[in-house]
């Protein structure tokens, strides 16, 4: 692990990989590693190990603390490794310090399991995981975490807590959170985690946030960082023409089955060539007609880019 601040260190594609599983249902660590060398390699800015596409539900910590340590060594220090923790509080703080001895660089907060709370016991929650463990926290606001600009204010004065993730797509309640933030002189890293982020990458940096998690580097690096160049140099004809021709039929296809945020992620993965085994319970394997669908829609995002020559 760097002694270097998370902070300065996510400028870039996010990569969250998909955790490989073998046949018998064990993880496939070896596989893992390779997914995460591939996309290291490819071009990725950072590694988000084990958090919604990798599965976090579904690891036992023992597991989770083995693939985060695999992350970790794959990554040699070349870029972050950020590792997922969630639950209860007892059970966020027990994953946030297996991640630590691990050598994470960072901890994603997910939202607490099942119960939902009031600002004043998600706040205690999160205050208590970032004073755990001497690692940066990302929170992620979503599903039953959901933060006032207030809120969002005494987590930028909590020590350790570095970012907001966004997987709402409340684009009102982010601008009053960005200027709320703002207006008392603080500071915090805002990330768009849509499960395919790109969709709403023009409209989210509108309002300033400019990171963004992409599930599509997955199994399209390609796609994913010809997207994020165009989008960060302000080349609209390419930005406008991924939209129309690949994400925006993908988050049509995505919507056709639960869970599809993971197991059709997984499935193209699988597509591409490296096994990475099907998704764990309670997931289940998205149709084969939409994973046909889905690679049709790689061919012809990858068609646009050679046209482009993007």
């Amino acid at each position: 692990m760097t002694t270097a601040p998370l902070t300065g260190r996510l400028d870039g594609l996010l990569f969250f990989p998909v955790t490989a599983f073998a046949p018998d249902g064990s993880v496939d660590l070896d596989t893992f590693r390779a997914h995460v060398r591939a996309g290291i390699e490819a071009g990725a800015a950072a590694v988000f190990a084990c958090c919604g596409t990798g599965e976090f539900h579904a690891l036992t910590p023992e597991e989770f603390r083995d693939c985060v340590a695999a992350a970790v060594e794959e990554a040699d220090g070349r870029v972050p490794v950020v590792a997922g923790a969630g639950y209860g509080t007892a059970l966020a703080v027990r994953f946030a310090r297996l991640a630590e001895e691990a050598g994470a660089d960072g901890l994603l907060a997910m939202p607490p399991y099942l119960v939902v709370a009031d600002q004043a016991g998600l706040l205690r929650h999160y205050t208590e995981l970032a004073a755990a463990t001497s690692l940066d926290v990302i929170v992620y606001q979503r599903d039953n975490a959901i933060l006032t600009p207030a809120s969002a204010v005494a987590l930028a004065r909590t020590d350790g807590i570095i970012g907001l993730k966004d997987g709402l797509g409340d684009l009102d309640l982010m601008q009053r959170i960005v200027s709320a933030v703002r207006a008392e002189g603080l500071d915090l890293l805002y990330f768009n985690g849509l499960p395919t982020a790109e969709l709403t990458g023009p409209a989210y940096r509108g309002i300033g946030v400019t990171l963004y998690s992409s599930a599509v580097f997955c199994f399209a690096p390609d796609i994913a960082l010809a997207f994020h160049r165009a989008l960060t140099t302000g080349d609209d004809t390419t930005v406008n023409g991924l939209v129309d021709v690949f994400y925006r039929p993908l988050v049509e296809l995505r919507a056709q089955g639960r869970g599809y945020a993971v197991s059709l992620v997984k499935a193209a993965v699988r597509r591409g060539g490296l096994d990475v085994g099907e998704v764990r319970p309670p997931l289940s394997e998205p149709a084969p007609e939409h994973v046909d669908a889905l690679m049709l829609l790689v061919e012809s995002g990858r068609a646009l880019l050679k046209e482009l020559g993007a």
